[in-house]
């Protein structure tokens, strides 16, 4: 049976599929895991296992959306892996906020911190797809599911020639974003 199959199985709410497609993605989803954590600067927040078990721990608990193709799933996993970071990035900036006893910074190892380039991309992202969320799309597709032109062309029913065009457009967005 094909992961799409196994998918929309889930999606109809058979439980045994979820048994049968998680050998199939495991090592992808990690792949892709690390690949998120490969792009997060400075001090590692979690370990690659554990951001695919939070990411599989949220596509189990919601409902499940229904899967176009092997594709639209990696985006979906993707999507939620970088909101898992954003998430941490957010807690761990709280959680430094709120200690006004101890000067971390006195501590080499607890000064760095999460890195605040995970919430600068984010705000940005926010930012692009409010006023055009295909770019924004693009960019978590491409540079945090790790997916190709075609690939994403196909997920999306555009030509790779379109889903290239947009994203030089909305890199150069970001950058200028995030440049200030």
């Amino acid at each position: 049976m094909q992961i799409t199959d196994l998918l929309q199985s889930i999606h109809n709410g058979d439980s045994k599929a979820m048994d049968l497609v998680i050998p199939l993605v495991y090592g992808e989803l990690k792949l892709l895991a690390a690949g998120h954590l490969r792009r997060e600067r400075g001090k590692q927040s979690l370990e690659t296992t554990a951001l695919v078990h939070e990411a599989f721990l949220r596509l189990a608990g919601g409902s499940t959306p229904s899967y176009e193709n092997r594709a639209h799933f990696f985006g979906i996993a993707s999507h939620l892996m970088r909101q898992i970071l954003v998430d941490f990035a957010r807690a761990q900036t709280a959680d430094k906020r709120s200690a006004e006893e101890v000067c971390l910074a006195e501590i080499p190892e607890l000064s760095r911190g999460p890195d605040a380039s995970v919430l600068a991309v984010d705000a940005a992202l926010h930012t692009l797809a409010k006023t055009d969320p295909l770019k924004a799309q693009l960019i978590e597709m491409r540079f945090f599911g790790g997916m190709t032109a075609e690939e994403t062309a196909l997920a999306l029913s555009l030509s790779p020639h379109q889903i290239r065009r947009h994203l030089r457009i909305a890199l150069a967005w970001i950058k200028k974003e995030l440049a200030g």
